[in-house]
């Protein structure tokens, strides 16, 4: 299969540094002391647009005819595709046009405009714009550059692995690269394994936008009915196609990973460099720190590519929010205390000599009270096991809360006592797209029908924002709510079995 592409690399890697720098290949020193492993990170996030995809981008539009130049480019992308498109584009004097997801971080779309393309917003995801970006371009004669699909753009992302090879002092074990549509590790493991066939490849997904995983798995590709956009640099419903091929022949595992993890990885990569890399461009490390717990490694050479760092400001919070739970550094958890004098401080004594990172107590009624609390770890899981069974073992009714993203997102911010006079309350848990009049869209849809009884909202910079909703619905209604929700087009799951809803609000 290498040979196929032996050329188009060598040509890539002559032709790239036209715009992009040989990233860094920093060493981690104190994720490596945590870990007992040698790891490198490959600094992506280090070039101009900060982010590896201006590569392939450059590659492919450096080899267009002089009537596709004239005629312009045109590109479809949730941002770090889109700059570099730009920036190749610019570089060499060609029209060009980016079709951005209206729920495109801002920071990527105001990135895309200094760089003098044009912006147009248009649909809710990656497939709304490529579809519109498609017919734009056809329309308009413009030559479509795909992000990932195209041997050229594979060829082009190849040149990290070059350069990653060159600096290593000692050949590493395994690479790990974050996947989306497939083309950085495609590239990578080209020429990895045409070159090091002893080193590991390993591709890293966000667990809720695993389409290289579920197609490796199933052994063909796959649309997925839903993607999850926290990390929207890597999120798309379907691996490319000849991505995939390459991946199947040649990368050794894919592994998903969740929020949470990926969010201590941010938190990691900024500890070793001081940088903040995006949800994206955090998976790579994010997966190491997996397989190195999986396969209880030490003392190999790892390397993680930190793919990109374009990230709202905005999400900071959520982030480090999260990263404490992703690291097994908090746990929240609830529990019930008789309503008398000294059960309060009864539960503070049985908790231990640990830091209280939350409390919120809420009076139920005279013989009880609710309790919601994080607690800071310092030994992991184990000892927030040895935690809920020491609570257990005293009588205590405790629910362990860490992986619940009712409480996580929104129950831990809004803990304020029952609503005894409300009837037939469901609730349920949306995702709004981040446009306006979304709400009042769902509004007018609801009409009259049905009371909401409950509602709470969070976005931390996010293409979506997250809706705590109680709708007040007689039984007899059941069916036609149910109509309603399906004809919404976004993403809801009920919540009215919750506990900690049950615990505290219903």
């Amino acid at each position: 299969m290498f040979e196929e592409y032996k050329s188009l690399i060598n040509a890539a890697t002559s032709r790239v540094y036209d715009v992009t720098s040989r990233s860094s290949l920093d060493y981690a020193g104190q994720a490596s002391r945590t870990l007992q492993n040698h790891i490198w990170l490959k600094r992506e996030d280090q070039q101009s647009v900060f982010s590896y995809k201006l590569r392939g981008a450059y590659n492919l539009v450096a080899t267009l005819s002089d009537e596709q130049k004239r005629n312009g480019v045109i590109a479809a992308s949730a941002g770090n595709h889109a700059q570099g498109v730009a920036l190749a584009a610019g570089k060499m004097n060609i029209n060009a046009t980016i079709v951005m997801p209206k729920t495109a971080p801002e920071i990527k779309i105001s990135a895309v405009r200094r760089l003098n393309a044009r912006v147009v917003l248009h649909g809710n995801t990656y497939d709304d714009a490529r579809i519109f970006a498609e017919e734009l371009g056809a329309a308009e004669s413009r030559t479509f550059i795909p992000p990932y699909d195209h041997p050229l753009v594979i060829a082009g992302q190849a040149t990290v692995a070059v350069e990653l090879l060159q600096q290593c002092e000692r050949q590493p074990d395994c690479i790990f690269v974050p996947v989306g549509g497939g083309g950085l590790i495609a590239g990578i493991a080209l020429h990895v394994k045409a070159t090091r066939p002893g080193v590991k490849v390993i591709g890293v997904e966000h667990d809720r936008a695993a389409s290289m995983y579920q197609a490796m798995k199933t052994g063909k590709r796959v649309i997925l009915d839903h993607v999850d956009i926290f990390a929207d640099g890597a999120a798309v419903r379907q691996a490319g196609e000849e991505t995939f091929r390459i991946c199947r022949e040649l990368v050794d595992e894919i592994l998903p990973v969740n929020v949470d993890e990926i969010c201590a990885a941010v938190k990691d990569i900024f500890e070793d460099t001081r940088s903040v890399p995006e949800p994206a461009g955090a998976l790579a490390l994010t997966g190491l720190k997996r397989y190195v717990q999986r396969e209880k490694s030490k003392d190999r050479q790892m390397v993680a590519i930190v793919s990109g760092a374009n990230v709202n400001f905005d999400r900071l919070r959520h982030i480090a929010e999260l990263s404490a739970l992703g690291e097994q550094r908090e746990a929240l958890i609830c529990t019930s205390i008789t309503e008398r004098p000294g059960s309060f401080r009864s539960l503070c004594h049985d908790l231990g000599a640990r830091q209280i990172t939350e409390f919120n107590y809420r009076y139920c009624d005279a013989e009880e009270a609710h309790i919601f609390v994080g607690v800071q770890l310092r030994h992991g899981v184990q000892e927030k096991n040895q935690l809920l069974a020491n609570l257990r073992d005293k009588g205590y009714q405790v629910i362990d809360l860490s992986s619940d993203e009712v409480a996580k997102m929104h129950i831990r911010y809004m803990i304020g006592g029952h609503a005894p006079n409300i009837t037939d309350e469901l609730l349920y848990r949306f995702e709004f797209p981040e446009r306006s009049g979304a709400l009042l869209h769902f509004l007018t849809q609801m009409g009259e029908r049905w009371n909401i009884s409950l509602f709470h909202y969070r976005n931390h910079g996010a293409a979506y924002g997250r809706v705590l909703m109680g709708i007040q619905v007689p039984p007899e209604q059941a069916g036609e709510f149910q109509v309603f929700l399906d004809s919404l087009g976004i993403e809801y799951s009920e919540e009215t079995s919750n506990p900690v809803y049950r615990m505290f609000l219903s």
